[in-house]
């Protein structure tokens, strides 16, 4: 599971103490809520499936594939689907292929969700093997089904907007100067991603 509501207060007010425009930042817009996924095989198949269409299409195709091959919590039922069922529920001939990769990576072992590597790029690493998962999905993985607390997914766009937009830089910072800015913010990385993803969604804007 993610970072509880508990440990994201204690992570932010340790970096309102590193980092005092995070603290300024916070007394305006507040704590975020907790982003917290389930640990395993459904979250990413879900990530997949999600890629690149909204919320809403993305469980209309989740429902409609349930429908047709049953509890999407089993990765057997995508192995044993067939194509036509794939493409009738919604998904791509691209997304197909990709959570088939997924269902196969599980059900011949190679990818055990309760034990990915401790060190958190060997983690990245591990989940980017899988065919349709980027660096930017498999950091999202890890800190909301996982709750690694140094995880900083410096490519991200809001991520990069709202550093700059907190610690006042007049444009955006490139991933390179993002992942820089950010090594003073270790151990509390994660904490300080989800604070930026929820400064993006404020009506609230530090310039």
């Amino acid at each position: 599971m993610g970072l509880t509501a508990d440990q994201l207060r204690t992570a932010l007010d340790a970096l309102s103490k590193t980092e005092p425009a995070f603290a300024t930042a916070l007394a305006r817009v507040g704590y975020p809520e907790p982003r917290i996924r389930e640990r395993g095989y459904a979250t990413l198949l879900r990530t997949i499936i999600g890629q690149q269409v909204s919320t809403k299409a993305a469980q209309s195709v989740w429902n409609k594939l349930e429908g047709l091959v049953g509890s999407l919590d089993d990765p057997d039922n995508i192995t044993r689907a067939t194509d036509e069922q794939l493409r009738e529920a919604g998904l791509s001939r691209q997304k197909a292929s990709y959570a088939r990769s997924l269902a196969e990576e599980v059900t011949s072992g190679r990818l055990d969700f309760a034990n990915l590597p401790a060190d958190d790029e060997e983690a990245v690493a591990a989940l980017v093997r899988i065919k349709g998962i980027g660096r930017w999905s498999a950091e999202v993985y890890l800190l909301f089904a996982e709750g690694r607390a140094d995880i900083w997914p410096a490519g991200d766009l809001a991520v990069q907007i709202e550093v700059g937009r907190i610690l006042g830089h007049d444009a955006r910072p490139s991933e390179k100067l993002t992942r820089e800015l950010a090594e003073a913010w270790r151990p509390h990385r994660g904490a300080a991603a989800i604070f930026a993803w929820y400064h993006y969604g404020s009506d609230m804007q530090v310039i």
